[in-house]
């Protein structure tokens, strides 16, 4: 006997794809709703810190923060509403984050001051990645991560090594300058030459000897190619990882000829002919 689904289970269902199917149009329609009312609610709430302009249009601010807030309140039903194990959505961590964006507009009816922790809504800008699941973007993210792990042993010795003769400068200049330029320990040596290295430059704390300036500019100059090498690390791991994902195969494509296709590939891209060996 064929069964018959109530009007109930097919809102569920039409629910589940709306807010669930990110592959969908209404799934994507939704998803780009949901980042813009992200996007102005993390906008809003920034606006409040600004004394004249939260002065000026206060009303307009709550007003526009009660609307975003009971969209993503009846958001956060409805996805729990929708899927077959709510327990799952809830302690999950971008279900977490969701109660915690709505949490805050409802407690300034019981504690006075804790709309202030609406700025919890923008850890919801972290469902940009749930968003833009696209398969490019998807495969893209994926290349990037493997390239990290492949390229972990090496950035750790060179934070190793960094974190060394950052500790060794440091001490150098605190004996080189001392107390009276500032360097009052070797504590504020080491912050001295993080600051350098990473081109930051504050200027609370700079050398005077001749030495010490000398010292200074070779940091200087170092800070540059420390920049630089976490970069190249993980940019030749991504190009390593590119060329044997595209590296020409030995056999042409049977159809066509064409011998510009992925290793892996099973069909040509150009004509369609079957690959396999």
């Amino acid at each position: 006997m064929r069964y018959i689904k109530s009007k109930y289970d097919l809102f569920k269902q039409h629910a589940y794809i709306i807010i669930y199917g990110t592959s969908t149009k209404a799934g994507r329609i939704f998803d780009f709703v949901l980042l813009g009312l992200i996007l102005l609610s993390v906008l809003l709430v920034m606006m409040e810190t600004v004394a004249d302009f939260n002065f000026k249009y206060h009303f307009e601010l709550v007003f526009l923060e009660w609307v975003i807030t009971v969209f993503f309140t009846i958001e956060y039903a409805m996805r729990i509403f929708s899927i077959n194990k709510p327990w799952r959505y809830i302690f999950s961590f971008y279900g977490i984050i969701d109660f915690l964006a709505i949490l805050p507009m409802y407690l300034t009816f019981v504690l006075a001051g804790s709309n202030i922790f609406t700025v919890v809504r923008s850890l919801r800008l972290l469902r940009l990645f749930k968003i833009l699941n696209h398969p490019k973007f998807h495969s893209q993210s994926i290349q990037l991560k493997q390239a990290i792990n492949a390229s972990r042993g090496k950035i750790v010795v060179f934070i190793y090594f960094v974190l060394i003769i950052t500790i060794l400068i440091g001490s150098i200049m605190y004996v080189v300058e001392g107390s009276q330029s500032g360097f009052t320990s070797i504590p504020a040596g080491i912050y001295w030459t993080i600051v350098t290295l990473t081109t930051v430059g504050y200027g609370d704390i700079s050398p005077v000897t001749p030495l010490g300036q000398f010292i200074a500019s070779l940091v200087m100059i170092l800070g540059y190619g420390i920049i630089a090498v976490p970069t190249g690390i993980v940019t030749a791991e991504i190009a390593r990882s590119h060329q044997k994902t595209f590296a020409h195969p030995e056999t042409p494509c049977p159809g066509c000829g064409t011998d510009d296709y992925p290793n892996n590939s099973r069909f040509c891209h150009k004509c369609g002919h079957s690959l396999d060996k």
